[in-house]
Formats: C-alpha cells, structure tokens, sequence
C-alpha cells in the first residue's frame, strides 16, 4: 500500500545522478519490476579504500515463462546484452535469462528495448509468484505443446495489477485519477500486501524431471493417458533455501496433495494454493516465510482441506506416475512432427565467448536464419528448438563451423549434469565462489573419476555460495554449499530423478578436502556398488548419510 502501487520513489531515484544506488526503500520495490541491485563484490574493498562508492549495477531479470523465446527475439537479446550489461547472456535455474552490470542510467533504455521485441521483466524477482517452469524439450510428449500452454496461462494469472512498471520503464500515461487508478489495479490474487515471500510454480511431464518439480512451492506432474493431457498431480511445500546455524530453517521437497482434472479447476487450484500461502504465510520472519513452512505450521491434511474449501471441489487421489531423470538430452533429436532439436551444453548457464568456444557468436548466427526457437533449461543449457528437416543441414553447418556440435559431445558426463548458481562477484549473499569456480573444481575431479573408472556416469554435482539453495544443490547427489571464500559443506545422498534429498557429509571444507573425499569415495563406489546402483543411492545403502 505504502508503495503506492509498486512505484515508490523510483523516478527520483532514477534521476539522482550523485549515485549509481536507488533509494533504500526502492531497493526492494525494484524487485517486482524483475531487478536488484548489486555492485561488483571484486572491488568492494579497493573502492572503500579509496573512499568511493560501491560499483552498484543492476541485474535484470526476463519473465519467459516455459523459457520459450523466438529467433527474432534472441537477435534482440543478444544486442541489447552488448550494448547494456557485461555482455554474457546467463541462463538461470529458472529457464530464463539474466543480464548483469547494468548500470543505472541503462535500466530504462534496457526495458524499453526489451518491450519492442515483447518481452518484460515483471514479476521475475520480488514477493509475487516467479517465472513459471515447464519441461523443456517437445520429444517428450506428442501434447508438450498444449502442456507447455499452461505456464504462460499460469504466468498470466499470477501477474500484479500495478501499471506502475509500464508508467516508470515505458513513459505509459499515469494514472491519476484516484477512483481510476483503484478500480483499474484492484488486484484481487495479491490485494494490498502481495505474498509473504517468493512463489515458484514448476510444471513437469514425466518420465522426465528436468524442472525439479518437488523443489517447487507448487509442483504440477502431467498425467498423459492415451495421449491425451487428464489433469495433475499437486506436490505443494517445496523449497530449498535455509541459513547456516538456524536450524528452523531447512530444505524440503513437495508433498503430493491430490490430482486435478481438466484445465478450469487445474487453474483454480494453482491460484487458491497460493491465496493460501497469501493469507497464511509467515510475514513477521522472511526466513520462515516460504510456503513450506506454512505447509508444516498447517498440516498436510488440514492444508488441502482448506485448498478444497476455497476451490469448491475436492482433489483425487494422485495418480500413478514415474520419472527416470532429470538430466537434458543433448545432440539431435526429433520430435512426433518430425521437428528437430538440438540441445547445446551451456556450461553454468553462460552465453559467452571465451577462449574455449565462441557460443555467443554462434547463437547469433543460429538466430539470424530465422529458422530456429529457442528453449531454456532448468539445468541451464539451451535447446534449438522447430527446425524444419529442409533446414537441418543450415543449422548443423553453423554448429559444426563454430565448434558447438565438438563443444557439447566432449563435455564429460558430470559437467553437462552439473549445475551452479551465480554467486560471486554480484550476489550480496555470497560466501564462497559458484559460477566461477565449479568448472575449474570439476577439472580436477574428472581424472579422479577417470581413475576409477566412472567418467561415463552421470553424477549430480550442483554448487551454490550460499545455503539459499538457488542451483538446487541439497537435491543432488552430491552437493557443495558454500560456507565461506574457497570452503563448502558437502552433501552427499540425493537421488537422480528428484524424489530424495541429500544431507550433510563434511563441513566447511576447503578444495584439498573436498578432493581427497571424492577419491575416497569415488574408489568405495566403484569397489562397492551394486548393479545399475547410482552414486547418490549407494552413498544411502552404505550409511555415508542418514537419508
């Protein structure tokens, strides 16, 4: 309320030139409009020194609900990264893109341009529900189409009424009119206090798990039957945030709730889910606020009684499903409609030219044909998605030309499976190195696996530099959680397809450590295990963990 519809003072901050900041109350709202600020963590120190300024810059955020992009669009993207941010397109656990380093004065001019290609960044950060997740690739299910439908149809519903975004970033006309302005945001999903926290819906199409599903706080499972979409299973209470030393906080997967037929009632029951979450949730204490900890307050049975109440129909019971994996299939694939697909491994999710592989040049190239979609992943890769047969050999001579097709098939089993959040140098709540550091860690790990024989297996290995969870680390097999610069605890025990996860090995350990376990354990796994056994299941038959 006292945002006065998400718009703060955002115009002033704005066009204070003295700092590279917005106001502190503005810090928050800019949020909803899909950003936070940040400054470069690398020359905190030097900067204080010499008595200036942090280097503050922003992250933008896109909603891209499904992760579903054009060609065109990505042109669009792609220019409007070089010449507003650092230049990297980062693929986020989220499926969609993050910018970084933009500086104050190119926020605007970097929604504007976003707006000409239809894209925006409402509702991507802040205490609304996020963008919504869907199964990536089309070769899963002859009805993927209409399934992928409902996280834009979800997206939509769960948008603020405010027009502030569009009156701040795209010089709409305000709206003055009082008794206007009231009827014309009377949002009646977030009313005047919005959410107590973040809410994450994920939608996923068995037998894979690539979206994590249970790490959601709402989770919807595709039931397929005769080809033919009857409705979802609910899994609601997922979350994998937690803080070091408090022990009310904690990581937990969803519990299945019912299932829900037909579209109309699917819809109800997402959006009452999160009235619930609305009215229920903790405000008082923002680290016991997820839907989680109101799920385990209420009780699961007096949770969907209440869902049941406000949705006016009762849920049936779940229905059977199986999920196999939750890794991406990369290479070419073909899909019912004998479209192409080619999934390009995009190591921590960053589009970039290094001295490796010039992939951002190449997506480039790829887009410009006008011939190929792209599609996001939750394990931050990224799919060339609709080719037509007549136009495979096009496309294929650009990924080969460039080196992509090499890229992707020499990468080794557990760094395409491997997953890291941003961290350093522009997370605010980084203790240790993610993004930047796991591929070097994995470098070193490969000829330990090599050396017992495992390199082919595809061992979860996901880091975060905090226990907020944002690479999905506690739902690996084995997992790093950062602690402080250059240490982690390590986790061990979760499973491949999503249902289990992990716990706590060794705490606070520095790479030599983190090196030594793994060869330890790599030898007692390759010794020890049991017939198609898989790294996290035997770290739970031999009692390294207590799952």
């Amino acid at each position: 309320m006292a945002s006065d519809g998400l718009r703060g003072t955002l115009k002033e901050s704005l066009h204070d030139e003295l700092t590279g900041a917005v106001r502190e109350d503005d810090q928050a709202l800019i949020k909803f409009h899909g950003m936070y600020q940040q400054d470069d963590r690398d020359r905190r120190e030097e900067r204080s020194a010499k008595k200036l300024e942090w280097l503050y810059s922003y992250m933008l955020r896109l909603r891209l609900p499904g992760g579903f992009m054009t060609g065109e669009q990505y042109v669009g993207l792609h220019n409007i990264a070089g010449e507003h941010s650092t230049g990297v397109i980062k693929i986020t656990t989220r499926q969609t893109i993050q910018l970084h380093g933009i500086l104050k004065s190119h926020v605007k001019p970097t929604i504007k341009a976003f707006n000409t290609i239809h894209l925006d960044s409402i509702s991507a950060c802040g205490d609304v529900n996020r963008n919504v997740i869907c199964a990536a690739h089309p070769k899963f299910s002859p009805i993927h189409e209409e399934i992928f439908a409902y996280a834009d149809k979800i997206s939509q519903m769960g948008l603020p009424k405010s027009k502030g975004y569009y009156e701040i970033w795209l010089d709409e006309k305000p709206l003055l009119d009082t008794k206007e302005k009231e009827e014309v945001e009377k949002d009646p999903l977030y009313q005047n206090r919005y959410l107590p926290r973040k809410f994450k819906v994920a939608i996923a199409i068995p037998p894979n798990n690539d979206v994590d599903v249970f790490a959601n706080d709402l989770g919807l499972i595709a039931i397929v039957e005769n080809d033919k979409l009857i409705g979802f299973n609910l899994a609601a209470g997922g979350g994998l945030g937690a803080t070091h030393g408090n022990a009310q906080t904690y990581p937990r997967l969803g519990s299945m709730l019912g299932f829900v037929r037909g579209e109309q009632n699917t819809l109800k029951a997402v959006l009452e889910v999160i009235t619930i979450q609305r009215d229920y949730g903790n405000r008082s204490d923002r680290k016991l606020s997820r839907l989680k900890y109101t799920l385990d307050k209420m009780g699961i049975e007096a949770f969907r009684e209440e869902l049941e109440k406000r949705c006016g129909f009762k849920l049936e019971e779940p229905k059977p499903f199986t999920f196999t994996r939750r890794a991406d299939d990369y290479g070419w694939h073909k899909n019912h409609e004998g479209k192409w697909y080619y999934t390009v491994f995009v190591e921590s999710g960053r589009i970039t030219d290094d001295e490796k592989v010039a992939l951002k040049t190449a997506m480039l190239e790829v887009a410009k044909t006008g011939k190929v979609n792209f599609r996001f992943t939750c394990n931050q890769n990224l799919i060339l998605s609709d080719i037509a047969q007549k136009d495979k050999k096009e496309i294929e001579k650009i990924l080969e030309d460039f080196g992509i097709i090499a890229h992707t098939d020499n990468a080794g089993a557990v760094r395409k499976s491997a997953i890291a959040c941003v961290a350093f140098n522009t997370c605010s709540l980084a203790l240790a190195e993610a993004q930047r550091y796991l591929p070097s860690l994995i470098t070193k790990i490969e000829p330990i696996l090599a050396k017992h024989g495992l390199e082919n297996d595809e061992i979860s290995m996901r880091m975060t530099g905090c226990p907020n969870g944002c690479g999905r680390p506690y739902a690996a097999e084995i997992g790093f959680v950062g602690t402080a610069y250059g240490r982690y605890n390590l986790h061990l025990g979760g499973d491949r397809e999503g249902f289990r996860l992990n716990k706590k090995y060794k705490e606070n350990i520095d790479e030599p450590a983190i090196l030594k376990e793994l060869d330890e354990l790599f030898e007692k796994y390759s010794r020890n295990r049991q017939s198609g056994e898989t790294f996290g299941d035997f770290a739970v038959r031999e009692k390294l963990v207590t799952i």
